[in-house]
């Protein structure tokens, strides 16, 4: 499963450099643990523009990356795009890159990933690399996002009771399965 960073797996602070201010959204800690515990490769997709603005220094930047793991976990994966809109680069979201990223260090296809997020670009991502996308709205996210979204859940505890449940109730073995197998599935 592939994450957005901010205002997903933690509170969104525009172009935070500061670790102290890493806070954990609601159940992201719990969701985590639980896809973990099923063996499920977890991943970290994130546009950083303040990279490219100079609003965070690249060491910044890792800093408050690395205090996400410290509160959330390891993950199996993180794909940074550091680029600004008008950098024309593949990997920003909504662009496809960082999902195509993530799933080849996963070694498995987008097509097997679940992408969540806040907002309509992680949606956007998603759908442009073949992978499912699932919207947790916040308070930034836009109606419009919301309606247009593939599949939008309550919070991350909804998104990993889906997606596990989704597992359980696949009528075909994992062997069959390239999504089951790609989430770390083998019990089927």
């Amino acid at each position: 499963m592939l994450f957005d960073r901010d205002g997903t797996l933690i509170r969104d602070v525009p172009y935070n450099g500061d670790p102290r201010l890493v806070e954990p959204m609601p159940g992201a800690t719990e969701a985590l643990g639980r896809l973990r515990r099923a063996d499920v490769p977890v991943a970290v997709v994130t546009n950083q523009s303040g990279v490219a603005k100079g609003l965070v220094t690249p060491d910044e930047m890792d800093q408050v990356n690395a205090r996400v793991e410290e509160l959330l976990g390891p993950f199996d994966a993180w794909a940074i795009c550091v680029h600004d809109d008008g950098d024309g680069c593949t990997c920003r979201k909504p662009a496809p890159g960082l999902v195509i990223r993530a799933a080849a260090v996963l070694d498995v296809s987008p097509r097997d990933c679940v992408v969540v997020g806040d907002i309509g670009r992680d949606m956007a991502a998603a759908r442009a690399a073949g992978a499912r996308g699932i919207l947790v709205p916040t308070m930034v996210t836009r109606p419009e996002e919301i309606d247009e979204a593939p599949e939008v859940a309550d919070d991350l505890t909804d998104v990993v009771e889906r997606v596990l449940n989704d597992v359980r109730e696949a009528p075909v073995p994992a062997a069959a399965a390239p999504w089951a197998r790609a989430m770390g599935w083998s019990r089927w």
